[in-house]
């Protein structure tokens, strides 16, 4: 009997153990998961060495900061919207000093495949109309501005060269390692020189292992891009006397290569970048009030100045960009 009862006080001993702790288990509860926020921002900044676009500078081959802000609100996990704007630092023949840009649109994600879709205003304030001469090639009346300033070599840009592009991307991340990128972009008005215009590229982008620095946290990255860029006819007041009506802008292949190195939100990146356009198509093209001499003649640039905007430029460019989900908590 004494045996049984020792038994029994055992057993009622352990009910109780497992009964308690499993009463504590259930007493600590799960906190709840935190509501998902379809908002955030990305915002940055950087420095360039030469602010180049398409190949061609748009600094005049001197450094240009930069600077941009991005509202997005993620519908679910594979749609953004998002709006935004940027700024940057340039030197153009109508003497504007800064290009401001406004932009918006839709990124889906499908599975490998993240598409993004959109407009892209790009503002060029503050420009002086330079022509020299009351009428065009084709005897429309200009303005007294553009009659009264000239550029000394003879090229010639409206005051205002603002416009606008329709845009599509898609990326394929094939792995952690390798992405690829086609893009295309049209615009009506190209510059506001009454020509249309039309860029498409391939993107290749290659992501080295986290570990290849080791514990250091620095990233690298190889890329490079191949574009080719569409142009129509300008308008009169780019016509020459065998096109008063407007010029055929050359089309143009560019391309660019280089490394990046990332470290946290500051990455720097080092490029080449080149393209096709001779210096006298260039000139014509670009308006460069720098451009000079009289050898390259082309029949769209009869007084033959030749510009250096559109050749072999080396890039070196420190950026920051944040997101105030990641880096803001």
């Amino acid at each position: 009997m004494k045996k049984l009862a020792l038994l029994a006080t055992a057993l009622a001993m352990i009910s109780s153990s497992a009964m308690a702790a499993d009463m504590a288990v259930k007493a600590v509860k799960a906190p709840p998961p935190a509501p998902f926020d379809p908002w955030d921002i990305a915002f940055g900044a950087g420095i360039v060495s030469d602010y180049i676009f398409r190949g061609v500078t748009q600094s005049n081959h001197n450094p240009s900061v930069t600077a941009y802000f991005e509202p997005r609100y993620n519908v679910n996990k594979d749609l953004q919207l998002y709006i935004g704007t940027s700024t940057e630092s340039i030197s153009f023949a109508n003497r504007a000093a800064a290009e401001v840009d406004v932009y918006g649109g839709i990124r889906p994600t499908f599975g490998a495949f993240a598409f993004d879709i959109g407009v892209w205003g790009y503002l060029y304030p503050g420009g002086t109309c330079f022509f020299g001469a009351p009428t065009d090639t084709a005897g429309k009346l200009l303005s007294p501005e553009c009659a009264a300033n000239a550029l000394a070599n003879g090229n010639v840009m409206k005051k205002d060269v603002s416009f606008f592009e329709v845009y599509g991307k898609v990326t394929y991340t094939i792995n952690d390692n390798w992405a690829f990128t086609l893009n295309e972009y049209y615009s009506p008005n190209f510059l506001n020189t009454g020509a249309w215009g039309n860029y498409s590229s391939i993107i290749g982008k290659y992501t080295a292992p986290s570990t290849v620095f080791g514990t250091s946290g620095v990233g690298m990255y190889v890329s490079g891009e191949f574009g080719r860029q569409w142009l129509g006819t300008s308008d009169s007041f780019y016509g020459v006397p065998a096109f008063p009506n407007g010029i055929k802008y050359a089309d143009y292949n560019t391309w660019n290569i280089g490394i990046g190195f990332t470290y946290k939100v500051f990455t720097l990146d080092l490029r080449y970048s080149d393209t096709d356009l001779s210096k006298g198509n260039c000139s014509a093209f670009t308006s460069d009030f720098t451009a000079g001499g009289t050898t390259n003649v082309t029949p769209i640039n009869p007084g033959g100045t030749g510009s250096n905007w559109c050749g072999a430029a080396g890039i070196a460019k420190l950026s920051v960009d944040l997101t105030a989900m990641s880096n803001l908590k």
